[in-house]
């Protein structure tokens, strides 16, 4: 997966758990937990849209590594997904 595939990724997984929400101008550093008010059935929805959507499966020790646009993005290159 590109960046951009990348990008494109994370931010239709944040449009289905904070529809309400502007993700696409979010900077790629902000915190998604406190910028977008997720819970954590919140922040458990969009690993599930992510790992749906990448095809990858997302393991609850990687969760640390999810915390913003730019290292949601950082970790599906790494990955492959």
């Amino acid at each position: 997966m590109t960046p951009e595939e990348a990008r494109t990724t994370v931010r239709e997984a944040l449009r289905q758990v904070a529809p309400d929400a502007e993700v696409d101008g979010l900077p790629p550093d902000t915190s998604l937990r406190d910028t977008l008010e997720l819970d954590s059935l919140d922040f458990e929805a969009l690993i599930v849209q992510l790992s749906e959507r990448s095809g990858r499966r997302i393991d609850e020790d990687d969760y640390p590594q999810l915390t913003t646009v730019g290292s949601c993005v950082d970790y599906l290159v790494s990955r492959g997904g």
